[in-house]
């Protein structure tokens, strides 16, 4: 028997059924605050799917992968047409429209030759769009505080740089990142017992100063990340993937 073939219309409706009166249960109380981790389990799936796929040549997880987070996207959707907000057809015109604006290299007749013209032309392009967003409070606040906080760390400090027009020194990170490491130990040998440091002994005093260092530690390791063009959230993901095989 030959395969249904399904539409992007037929999907809309199913997702409108799922959420109608006499439909699901569970999909037809969800709301945009209760789907955020929904929406962000389905994005780390996806990444998991292609470093499966990357691994067997597989296929078949990334296609089911992407098609929960499409899932997502259309539910998401389908709430806001319901509060009277927008429809899909809103999302899809305002990112064809997003693409068209952000790429005047290839639908306008500015010129780009590589990749780095193209996205010093972004970022002028997306600056002059956040004008006068009132949700922005500040260029450091529209980092959303729901990133990965390595991600979100990166982004800081290289937003930072090109605010203030200035490059972070690696000799200085260096230099500060093993102070920090020195000011850990000393913290941490206040607990010493025969060269053993136990976390339940601290007092919530020096709990809170580790605590302080080692977020000043893990700040410069997204500096030097971000400074040698390493995406920190991968570098950790790949570790404790090399970690993880290490002991099965």
């Amino acid at each position: 028997m030959e395969e249904k073939k399904y539409t992007m219309d037929d999907f809309i409706g199913i997702v409108a059924t799922l959420r109608s009166e006499n439909g699901c249960p569970w999909d037809k109380v969800q709301t945009h605050e209760s789907l955020k981790p929904c929406m962000m389990e389905e994005a780390a799936e996806v990444l998991a799917a292609i470093r499966i796929l990357d691994k067997t040549g597989n296929p078949e997880n990334l296609r089911e992968e992407l098609g929960d987070v499409l899932l997502q996207v259309v539910m998401h959707s389908q709430i806001a047409k319901e509060e009277g907000l927008f429809a899909l057809d809103d999302v899809i015109r305002e990112i064809s429209e997003k693409m068209i604006r952000r790429h005047p290299h290839v639908f306008g007749n500015v010129q780009a030759d590589n990749p780095t013209q193209v996205l010093k032309n972004w970022e002028e392009i997306k600056k002059e769009e956040k004008k006068g967003k009132e949700w922005v409070k500040t260029p450091l606040r529209d980092i959303p505080p729901e990133l990965p906080a390595l991600t979100r760390a990166q982004k800081a400090i290289k937003k930072t740089d090109k605010l203030y027009e200035k490059q972070a020194d690696i000799k200085e990170t260096f230099a500060s990142l093993k102070e920090q490491i020195g000011e850990l130990e000393k913290q941490l040998s206040l607990q010493e017992d025969e060269n053993t440091t136990k976390s339940d002994t601290l007092t919530e005093e020096n709990r809170q100063e580790v605590s302080k260092w080692v977020g000043e530690i893990l700040w410069n390791i997204s500096n030097l990340s971000r400074l040698f063009s390493i995406n920190g959230e991968q570098a950790l993901m790949d570790k404790t993937e090399e970690f993880i095989e290490k002991y099965e």
